[in-house]
C-alpha cells in the first residue's frame, strides 16, 4: 500500500462518554484507500464502540468521522450504508424469521448501489453472495435454524451485499476452525483486491499481521500505538497493555 493512497475513511478526535464513563478518548486515525487496517485492543478498549460510532450506530460525543472527505457522524446508519460504509456484528442479529436469501437481499436493497433496484435484482445479488461465502444451498432456509458459525457468515454476505467501499469486520473470525479460516482470510483478501477497503477487529493476531497493511491498537478508550503490523508487535506500550512478550512471540511465529 502506497504511502501517498488517499484516507478513504478518517476518524478525528473521537470521544465517547457513556454517562460518567469514557469510552473513547480521543481516537484518530486514516484508512487509505485500498488498504486493510486492523483494529486492536483487550476486551473491553472501546474498539466495537469505535465501529458503532463509524457506522453511524451512535454519535460521538465530539469529535467526528469523515468517509471520502465528508462528514458522516450526524448521519443515521442507513445513509451512511448508503454512502458505501456498511459492517458485520460481533453478535449476528439477523431477521429470523426470514430466510437468508431474504435476509441478504437487504443488504442488497438497501446498499450503495440499491438506486432502482427491484426485488428479483437484489434477489439474485443476494444469492451471488451466499455462494461466495458458503451459504449458498442454504439459501431458502429459515435464519431460526442457522448455528452461530453460520449467522456469521450470513451477517458477512449482508454486508458484501451492500456493495461497500468500505467494510468494517467486527470478529468475524471468532469461532472458525484453522481451515474455516483459511478460507475467510482469502475472501477477505479477494474483496480487498477486487477495491474493498477493510477494517478488521480481530483477536487473531496472526490473521491480523498476515493480512493488514497497518494497525490501529486501542487501550481504555485511546489509541495507544499505530503502524506497520511488525512495529506494534514489537512496542513495548502494546506488550505491556495486551499482548504480553510470550503471546506476541508465539502469534508471530
Amino acid at each position: 500500500m502506497s504511502d501517498a493512497a488517499p484516507a478513504l475513511l478518517s476518524v478525528h478526535d473521537v470521544r465517547r462518554i457513556f454517562g460518567g464513563v469514557v469510552a473513547l478518548d480521543g481516537v484518530s486515525f486514516n484508512v487509505p484507500a485500498g488498504s486493510i487496517v486492523g483494529l486492536i485492543g483487550p476486551n473491553g478498549s472501546g474498539k466495537t464502540t469505535l465501529v458503532n460510532v463509524i457506522s453511524g450506530m451512535i454519535e460521538p460525543t465530539s469529535g467526528w468521522v469523515e468517509l471520502e472527505g465528508k462528514r458522516i457522524s450526524k448521519q443515521p446508519a442507513f445513509r451512511i450504508a448508503r454512502m458505501g460504509l456498511t459492517r458485520t456484528f460481533q453478535v449476528s442479529q439477523p431477521f429470523t424469521h426470514l430466510t437468508a436469501l431474504e435476509n441478504v437481499a437487504m443488504g442488497a436493497m438497501f446498499g450503495s448501489k440499491a438506486a432502482g433496484r427491484s426485488v428479483k435484482q437484489a434477489q439474485a445479488v443476494a444469492q451471488s453472495v451466499l455462494e461466495r461465502v458458503g451459504l449458498a444451498e442454504r439459501a431458502s432456509s429459515l435464519v431460526e435454524d442457522f448455528t452461530v458459525l453460520d449467522r456469521k457468515r450470513l451477517d458477512l454476505a449482508r454486508a458484501l451485499a451492500s456493495e461497500p467501499k468500505v467494510l468494517l469486520l467486527d470478529e468475524v473470525l471468532a469461532g472458525l476452525r484453522a481451515g474455516e479460516m483459511n478460507q475467510a482470510v482469502e475472501l477477505i483478501r479477494s474483496l480487498n483486491a477486487e477495491g474493498v477497503t477493510l477494517v478488521i477487529i480481530e483477536h487473531v493476531l496472526r490473521v491480523i499481521v498476515s493480512l493488514c497493511d497497518s494497525v490501529v491498537v486501542i487501550d481504555r478508550g485511546k489509541k495507544i500505538a499505530e503502524g506497520t503490523p511488525d512495529d506494534v508487535m514489537r512496542d513495548e506500550g502494546v506488550i505491556k497493555a495486551y499482548l504480553g512478550t510470550a503471546r506476541v512471540e508465539a502469534e508471530r511465529a
